[in-house]
């Protein structure tokens, strides 16, 4: 019979499959209807209601792994929003620390060591050190400074650091810059 010559897919979810198996209770009541002279026209017919259908459950198949795949950019977002307005408090922490105002053992360094483990668990990340090279790309230079000591431009102070979640940046790092000097 013609219809062992179609390709069959198992369908992978049960309203998908009853999707089939209304096209093709359809396909064989137009074969039926269409006797025994009309046999190609309804054999045609059949064909291109099942490729009517593969055709509608790889649009339905792109469509979920579309919304799906959205989701997970709106949840990124997200994240990094909220994680962006704690930010200024990350920055008041790293100079209380610097000026030695968080010392082991206080209240205030337990609680800046559970922010950073927070922003941590969310993939939050610090970077800008002294020494490192300059990459406009993730660091801001709000002081260029000419040296003869490099021979290309260097982090010589961090004023803020910058902060990134996962690859994305979320803020540059404020820096002071050792530029080579001209000769």
């Amino acid at each position: 019979m013609p219809e062992e010559n179609l390709p069959e897919e198992p369908a992978k979810d049960p309203q998908e499959s009853a999707e089939t198996e209304e096209a093709l209770e359809e396909a064989e009541e137009v074969l039926e209807e269409a006797g025994e002279e009309g046999d190609k026209d309804a054999i045609d017919r059949e064909l291109e209601i099942f490729q009517d259908l593969q055709r509608l459950q790889a649009d339905f198949v792109n469509y979920r792994a579309r919304v799906e795949r959205d989701r997970g950019v709106e949840r990124q977002l997200a994240v990094a929003e909220a994680i962006r307005a704690f930010l200024p408090a990350m920055d008041d922490l790293t100079r209380a620390e610097a000026h030695g105002d968080l010392q082991d053992g206080t209240p205030m360094a337990a609680i800046a060591q559970k922010l950073r483990a927070a922003g941590e668990k969310f993939g939050l990340s610090a970077f800008g050190e002294k020494g490192e090279a300059f990459d406009p790309e993730k660091h801001e230079a709000l002081v260029q400074n000419p040296s003869e000591e490099v021979t290309k431009p260097v982090i010589a102070d961090v004023i803020e650091l910058g902060y990134m979640v996962g690859d994305r940046l979320l803020r540059p790092a404020k820096v002071a810059v050792s530029v080579p000097a001209d000769k």
